[in-house]
């Protein structure tokens, strides 16, 4: 007998998959380097124990950020211009954005809007650079057709 699938569970499982073959790609030395570098100088009041919990916080972020850019990949195969592609994703992006800067501005405890600016333009800076990350790996694996 044959188990009947939808087409939306299909896709599901076929995303899991392409998932789980990029996140072996990554490192957990890579993501702590790019925590460091681009919120090291940042500034929070706590503990080790807060310091710690943020970075798990920019790792999930910049985790999500990655594979977003791995799902996108695939219209780079085409031959279509990156600026095009990251206009598709501009909603997530921006939304992935707001997500770390927000949870920066909780830690923070209200600083002074410029340091909030800056702040905002490292989380920027940080998901563009991961959504890059995983745009370029998932061209690669379909370069060498490993997708």
């Amino acid at each position: 007998m044959n188990v009947i699938t939808t087409l939306s569970a299909r896709r599901r499982e076929k995303q899991i998959k392409n998932e789980r073959k990029l996140l072996r790609e990554l490192s957990i030395e890579s993501l702590k380097k790019s925590v460091q570098d681009s919120f090291g100088s940042e500034r929070v009041q706590g503990g080790i124990w807060v310091e710690q919990g943020i970075e798990e916080g920019c790792y999930d972020v910049a985790i999500e950020a990655y594979l977003l850019g791995g799902q996108y990949s695939r219209f780079g195969y085409g031959s279509e211009p990156i600026e095009h592609i990251r206009l598709r994703c501009e909603k997530e992006l921006k939304h992935l954005t707001d997500t770390l800067y927000n949870f920066w501005l909780y830690w923070k405890f209200g600083d002074e809007s410029l340091i909030q600016e800056s702040s905002y333009y490292s989380c920027e800076q940080f998901v563009d650079k991961w959504w890059m990350e995983g745009f370029k790996k998932g061209e690669q694996r379909r370069k060498l057709r490993l997708h």
